[in-house]
């Protein structure tokens, strides 16, 4: 490994080593787990804002967190005996070669969509040669992980699905589905049914999700934009009605909308 990296390492393990840090000793796989969560979040924030602004410092930085989950995890493991930080740099190493015969070997993938799916043949075969046990899956959609967040474990549901030619023909069709969800999402609040509403909203998600992925576009990146686009404009909102003395609680919805749309143009330039 790099001067730099054993340094990390080093410095993981004296935290984990009697007389170091009482927190860092305790931790196990399973406390740090909740930690690892965040940090990729925070990594995908941070992809976003370097995405938008140019400036990488922040992305940076928390690229440094996420790596020190792996070290962490793997100095445990260490102290287990059960794996090293070499062990798991190892593995994906002889991953990456494995699964990129076109790199590394005489395959012949043209496109990305080759790539993928030779990937996924792959990852399959892997498995059958390993001679772990697997679960016995009753439907091909059993490879997607029901713990995953809504969003991803949609876009994959339906990914699975169109690999096996369950898609619509036409990018409008689906356009018509939302529609058409929209209608009966109209019907279900007019009936003042939560159970029927929440059914109804789940749908216009999933539809919206599976018209996403049919134009390319990853709904969790597209959402947080939008999460973020509404940050700044409502931000300006609260600026701009502080100035006038009103505040938030002492203005009207019209006052409200009118500044909502001074951000928004002025994000345009019009």
């Amino acid at each position: 490994m790099s001067e730099k990296f054993d340094e990390l390492v080093g410095v993981m393990e004296r935290l984990r080593a009697p007389g170091g840090c009482p927190w860092d000793a305790e931790q196990t796989y399973a406390s740090l787990s909740q930690y690892l969560l965040e940090e990729a979040y925070e990594t995908f924030d941070a992809i976003q804002h370097a995405e938008a602004t140019g400036d990488i410092e922040h992305l940076k930085e928390e690229l440094g967190d996420l790596l020190l989950q792996v070290v962490f995890h793997s100095t445990i493991g260490k102290e287990r005996g059960e794996f090293t930080i070499e062990d798991v740099a190892e593995g994906i190493s002889k991953k990456l070669v494995l699964r990129h015969p076109h790199v590394f070997g005489d395959a012949n993938l043209e496109t990305a969509s080759d790539v993928l799916n030779n990937w996924d043949e792959l990852k399959a075969n892997e498995r059958k040669a390993s001679g772990k046990a697997e679960k016995i899956k009753e439907s091909i959609l059993d490879e997607v992980p029901v713990h995953f967040p809504a969003l991803l474990e949609a876009l994959k549901l339906t990914k699975k699905a169109a690999k096996v030619g369950f898609d619509w023909p036409e990018t409008d069709q689906i356009i018509e589905k939302a529609e058409e969800e929209i209608g009966e999402l109209r019907a279900a609040i007019s009936s003042a049914d939560p159970e029927n509403i929440e059914e109804e909203i789940g749908d216009l998600l999933f539809v919206i999700v599976n018209l996403a992925r049919r134009l390319d576009v990853e709904p969790e990146t597209a959402l947080k934009r939008t999460n973020r686009k509404f940050r700044k404009r409502f931000g300006y909102v609260e600026k701009e009605l502080e100035k006038a003395g009103s505040g938030l609680n002492g203005s009207t919805l019209e006052e409200m909308d009118k500044l909502w749309n001074a951000a928004k143009a002025a994000e345009s330039g019009h």
